[in-house]
């Protein structure tokens, strides 16, 4: 039996959008905001009840969608549960990730210490490449043909100032000392984000990266800097810009960040 939400097909001038990895912190912050500026949003979420309970949070216009871009069979499922439902998609936002596998009460700086490719662990290196990187392709790919067909279409990647090679690189950054698994998987990301962007510049879908900045959420235990607030708003600027903007590039709100 499908548990799941059901919504009314959104007419045709109702936007969709697609965020992974929606049922908390940035993503659902986005996935609200989305709603508000007239989107049926659909958040993807790995957990059923996660993303229902999401939904029923921000009320009309979301729709739970059990989505785990580590497996292909429900890539394939949301894909064909898009096409069918909605029959369009204007919008995709590849929020999904993780910073740390392992124990959730380990403080912030162990967890930073355990990511270094010193000692990161071959098979936990492998994990988080399969949700942060390759998922990212994945689900992109999958839904490609939905974006193709929908008029203004365009995708957004949520990256982080922290995988930028060239900010690593100085010296008297501070975050370099910090810079291993999780980072290294974004400056991934940044790489695949562009490499999409270049292959579907002819068809004008924009893919463009956006960095939130040090936001609080389960990402870094909460010790961020930022609201989901503020984390969430220069993704949902650039967003809503549509095919209007440029493609391939790498922004915060703050302006260009280096690759």
């Amino acid at each position: 039996m499908n548990t799941e939400t059901t919504a009314t097909a959104p007419t045709e001038s109702t936007p969709v959008a697609l965020v992974s990895g929606a049922n908390r912190g940035i993503g659902l912050q986005v996935a609200t905001d989305l709603a508000a500026a007239g989107f049926t949003v659909l958040l993807g979420s790995r957990s059923k009840e996660s993303g229902r309970r999401a939904a029923a949070e921000i009320g009309a216009g979301t729709v739970a969608l059990h989505l785990d871009v580590t497996d292909d069979a429900s890539i394939t499922a949301a894909a064909d549960r898009i096409e069918t439902e909605f029959g369009r998609l204007d919008l995709l936002v590849n929020n999904a990730g993780v910073s740390f596998l392992g124990d959730r009460d380990t403080p912030l700086q162990e967890r930073a210490r355990s990511g270094l490719l010193t000692t990161a662990p071959l098979s936990t290196v492998r994990d988080m490449y399969e949700i942060n990187v390759f998922g990212v392709i994945a689900l992109t790919q999958a839904l490609l043909p939905l974006l193709r067909s929908t008029p203004g279409s365009r995708v957004v990647n949520v990256g982080s100032g922290g995988g930028s090679l060239a900010a690593n690189a100085d010296p008297q950054n501070p975050h370099r000392q910090m810079f291993g698994l999780y980072s290294v998987t974004k400056t991934a990301l940044h790489a695949v984000s562009l490499a999409f962007a270049t292959a579907l510049e002819p068809e004008g879908i924009p893919v463009n990266t956006v960095d939130p900045g040090m936001t609080a959420t389960a990402l870094n235990d909460f010790q961020g800097t930022r609201t989901v607030e503020q984390g969430a708003a220069h993704i949902v600027a650039v967003a809503l810009r549509g095919r209007q903007g440029p493609t391939g590039t790498f922004t915060s709100d703050e302006g260009t960040v280096p690759w």
